[in-house]
C-alpha cells in the first residue's frame, strides 16, 4: 500500500495537533511536516518534502498565500490544500488563481479530508461543492459586470468532447467514474483532459478547471 506523506502549517497548535491526530488513524496516512506559520514550513521542506501539504491562510512571520507561492516555486511537484476559516469567495477564488488543489473549511468533516487527500493524489485536485458555488457566483459577477478574470485571457477553442470530460471534472468526477459516464476508456478520458491542459496552457487540471470558469470555456 502506498503512504502518502503528508505535511501542515498551521499556527494554531490545538488545531494543528488534533488533524494531525484525526488523520494519522488512517493507515496509509503519515504525517511528516508540521509548521507554526510560512516561514517555518519553508525551512522544513528540503528534508520532509510530503505529497499533500494543508496550508492555514492567516499565520505570523508568512502567511499562507506568499508561503503556497514559495512552496510551488521551490518544490513544483508539492500539492497544496488550503485549510481556512475564511469562506469569503474572494478568498477561495485568489488561492485557487495560485494553483492550490484544494479549499477546505476547518469544520469540514474528517471523511470529506480524506476524500479530499485520496482525490487530490488521484486526479490532482479536489474541488467540493462550497468551491464550485464560489467558482459560479465568480463566472456570474463577471457577466454582470463584464469585467474579466484577467485581461489577456485568450480564446481557446475545445471540442465538444473536451468540453463535456472538463464539465464532468469541475463537477467532481473522477477518471474512472467519467469514463463510465461517457462509454469511454480511461486512457481516452486521461487524452482529452491532456488535450484541454494543453490547449488551456495550464499545467494541472486544477488549473485547467480555474481557467475555465475564469474564461467561461463551459
Amino acid at each position: 500500500m502506498k503512504t502518502l506523506k503528508l505535511g501542515i502549517a498551521d499556527d494554531h497548535e490545538l488545531f494543528r495537533k488534533g488533524f494531525i491526530s484525526m488523520l494519522s488513524s488512517v493507515p496509509d496516512f503519515e504525517f511528516i511536516l508540521e509548521a507554526a506559520n510560512g516561514q517555518e514550513l519553508l525551512d522544513r521542506l528540503p528534508g520532509h518534502t510530503p505529497d499533500i501539504v494543508f496550508m492555514d491562510l492567516q499565520m505570523p512571520v508568512m502567511d499562507g498565500i506568499q508561503a503556497t507561492e514559495a512552496a510551488f516555486e521551490r518544490f513544483p511537484n508539492i500539492k497544496v490544500i488550503v485549510v481556512s476559516m475564511y469562506n469569503e469567495d474572494r478568498f477561495v477564488i485568489h488561492m485557487l488563481e495560485k494553483g492550490v488543489q484544494g479549499y477546505l473549511l476547518k469544520d469540514t468533516s474528517p471523511d470529506e479530508v480524506e476524500k479530499a487527500i485520496r482525490r487530490v493524489d488521484e486526479e490532482g485536485f479536489y474541488y467540493n461543492d462550497f468551491v464550485s458555488k464560489a467558482m459560479h457566483r465568480k463566472m456570474v459577477t463577471r457577466q454582470i459586470n463584464k469585467h474579466p478574470f484577467f485581461p489577456n485571457a485568450c480564446n481557446v477553442a475545445l471540442s465538444s468532447r473536451e468540453k463535456e470530460v472538463l464539465q464532468l471534472i469541475c463537477d467532481g468526477l473522477s477518471t474512472t467514474e467519467i469514463s463510465d459516464k461517457l462509454f469511454i476508456s480511461i486512457r481516452t478520458v486521461e487524452g482529452h483532459r491532456l488535450r484541454v491542459l494543453e490547449k488551456t496552457g495550464t499545467k494541472s487540471t486544477a488549473a485547467a478547471v480555474a481557467f475555465a470558469y475564469k474564461n467561461q470555456l463551459l
